[in-house]
């Protein structure tokens, strides 16, 4: 395909969701989206730019060690396709290194960008089949991409996903400490064998997790919610976990759990009308530590918008 062919593809507006996953018991297979956004307005221009507003924003605004910029570059050499200066404005409300799916929507942000200024011409399957091997699983990623409360497995390069709508009645709060913490860091502390009982409880809430979503069982979060497998260990660099997982059960707060690999951390309540003293609560149990930030949000049933032809 020619250069010039390349640059007729005209600009693009990209809004991609939070997401957390894990969810308590589900490690690197349950995921939901959130209604806070990475969103992107792209259009070729005379060379690379970006002006980024939101979390992180001189971070995201760098050219350089910039992910988004590294998979565009990376995929349309890959696929030899010309590569097309793009002139981005980035809005950014999702926090980096919190646990709140960033890498997951920048990774998506960087394929769509690739797949439409490359004209490559992939299927929304293909797409999603290529972010979750960049990002080693397939959680995050399939709800970004999807939308809704999702259960996702890898079999090869194929990703097997099961969908459903979250209870539109249910809010959550992220709970955001003031550090980030890298998952690679969050990885490196689990430990490679888990005793019997351990497994054991985690397929056991892990099974129930999929249908109280599905099924609006709220009374079934607090155990659905609970780990043995990944929390525990990462909770020292965590602080904010062992303060609010106590919390399920009481205060319109239905669970609660590390949001991905944390540090912050998901507090599910079962309605609007329960936030305000969900949130006195929450406020209450880490009135010691540094005050968190509070993100309070739905869960979002649609997943990533691409709007071609059009920017804001």
């Amino acid at each position: 395909m020619s250069e010039a062919s390349v640059r007729t593809a005209g600009p693009v507006h990209l809004q991609l969701p939070a997401t957390s996953a894990n969810l308590g018991p589900g490690f690197d297979a349950a995921a939901v989206a959130l209604d806070f956004y990475l969103e992107i307005d792209a259009e070729a221009g005379a060379e690379f730019s970006i002006l980024a507003s939101g979390y992180d924003a001189e971070r995201c605004a760098s050219l350089e060690d910039n992910l988004i910029l590294e998979i565009y570059k990376d995929l349309l050499n890959d696929n030899r396709r010309a590569i097309v200066p793009l002139k981005i404005r980035m809005e950014n409300a999702i926090p980096l290194g919190m646990g709140c799916g960033s890498s997951a929507a920048g990774r998506l942000a960087g394929i769509a960008l690739a797949n439409h200024y490359g004209q490559l011409g992939w299927t929304s399957e293909r797409i999603l089949e290529e972010a979750c091997a960049l990002e080693g699983h397939p959680d995050n990623a399939a709800a970004c991409w999807l939308g809704g409360f999702v259960s996702a497995a890898s079999e090869g390069r194929k990703v097997h996903v099961a969908q459903v709508t979250p209870p539109a009645e249910w809010r959550a709060i992220v709970v955001l400490p003031s550090e980030p913490l890298a998952t690679s860091k969050a990885r490196a502390v689990l430990p490679d064998c888990y005793a019997s009982a351990d497994v054991v409880a985690n397929i056991q809430s892990a099974s129930l997790l999929g249908l109280a979503f599905a099924q609006c069982r709220g009374d079934l979060l607090r155990i659905a919610m609970n780990d043995r497998i990944h929390q525990p260990y990462r909770a020292p660099f965590c602080p904010l976990l062992e303060r609010l997982l106590p919390l399920a059960g009481d205060n319109g707060i239905l669970g609660a759990a590390l949001s991905g690999a944390g540090p912050a951390v998901l507090v599910v309540v079962e309605s609007e009308g329960s936030l305000e003293q969900a949130t006195v609560a929450i406020l209450a149990a880490v009135e010691d530590l540094p005050l968190p930030a509070l993100q309070v949000c739905r869960f979002l049933p649609a997943g990533a918008s691409v709007v071609e032809g059009q920017i804001k």
